[in-house]
């Protein structure tokens, strides 16, 4: 094994203890169908649970719709009067960052065809309680350390990293 062997597997380490603690979800609007007219997107948002942290994205084509962010009465009319936002671009991934119910429309005439979404967005749940004391025992060192996802991302990567040094399980 080259020197420079060990340098990159412990980058590669390091951005999978990056990746694996990420604790948002991207939602996509209408999943594999997209942001378009005819779809029963308050089915789709009653099949998710929202965070705050999460994403939830607007894939379409831009020549034909948008999506703007709005209030109650502008999702019950579809009207965009008052909104709070708007993107065009065919791939927006819209933060949700505050606890609240979010109303989105299309403003090139779709709503009154179906595009309107709703969702409510929930704080962060608490970190679950351990019922195993050595699971206390990790789980507080991970958080005396500040390691993100309580640690779980670390506890991966030094086993990923240990096959690719060469060590096997630790």
């Amino acid at each position: 094994m080259s020197t420079s062997a060990p340098i990159l597997h412990l980058i590669a380490a390091v951005l999978i203890l990056i990746l694996s603690s990420a604790a948002a979800t991207d939602h996509i609007v209408g999943a594999n169908r997209g942001w378009n007219p005819g779809m029963n997107y308050t089915l789709w948002a009653n099949n998710h649970t929202f965070y705050v942290g999460d994403l939830i994205s607007f894939r379409y084509q831009k020549t034909q719709y948008n999506v703007f962010e709005v209030n109650k009465t502008g999702y019950d009319n579809c009207t965009t009067e008052g909104n709070t936002g708007n993107w065009s671009s065919g791939k927006d991934f819209i933060l949700l960052d505050l606890a609240k119910r979010y109303y989105f429309i299309c403003g090139t005439g779709g709503c009154s065809n179906g595009m309107k979404v709703s969702v409510v967005v929930h704080p962060l749940p608490p970190p679950p309680a351990s019922s195993s004391k050595g699971a206390e025992h990790s789980s507080a060192a991970a958080a005396a350390v500040g390691l993100p996802g309580g640690g779980r991302g670390f506890v991966m990567c030094v086993f990923y990293l240990s096959f690719w040094l060469g060590f096997g399980w630790i």
